[in-house]
C-alpha cells in the first residue's frame, strides 16, 4: 500500500447550471473550459493544475469549503479583485501562520486561498 501514489483531489461542486458556472470560472476567476458532457450535466474547468468538475443539480445547494495554496497570494488577491471576484474575507496574515483571502463562486461554494 505505501507505493501507491496519489493525485490531487478534484472535486465536485453541485451547480444549477453547468455552463454558467464554467463561463463564471472562465470569465470572472481565469479558468479554461476544459470539458462539457452533451446533455449539459457535467462539465470541466482547470487553472494550472487546478481541476473542478461541475454537476448540475436541482436541489438546494449547501455551499462547499475548498483551500487553495498559491504561492503567490498577493499576486492572486490583485488579479481576483480585479477580475470582479466576489472577496468575501480580504486578504490578511492569520494567527495560524498564513496569509489568506476567501472567495465566493455564483452557486455559493467558498474558496480559502492561501499562501503558508
Amino acid at each position: 500500500m505505501e507505493n501507491i501514489k496519489l493525485g490531487a483531489a478534484v472535486p465536485q461542486l453541485p451547480v444549477v447550471e453547468v455552463e454558467k458556472a464554467q463561463t463564471y470560472y472562465c470569465d470572472i476567476l481565469g479558468f479554461e473550459l476544459l470539458w462539457t458532457y452533451p446533455d449539459k450535466y457535467i462539465g470541466a474547468v482547470g487553472r494550472g493544475d487546478l481541476v473542478i468538475f461541475f454537476a448540475k443539480t436541482t436541489q438546494p445547494i449547501t455551499p462547499c469549503y475548498h483551500w487553495i495554496f498559491t504561492e503567490t497570494v498577493d499576486e492572486a488577491y490583485q488579479e481576483l479583485k480585479a477580475r470582479g471576484a466576489d472577496i468575501v474575507e480580504n486578504i490578511e496574515d492569520k494567527p495560524w501562520n498564513i496569509r489568506q483571502f476567501a472567495i465566493k463562486d455564483l452557486n455559493g461554494h467558498i474558496f480559502y486561498i492561501h499562501q503558508g
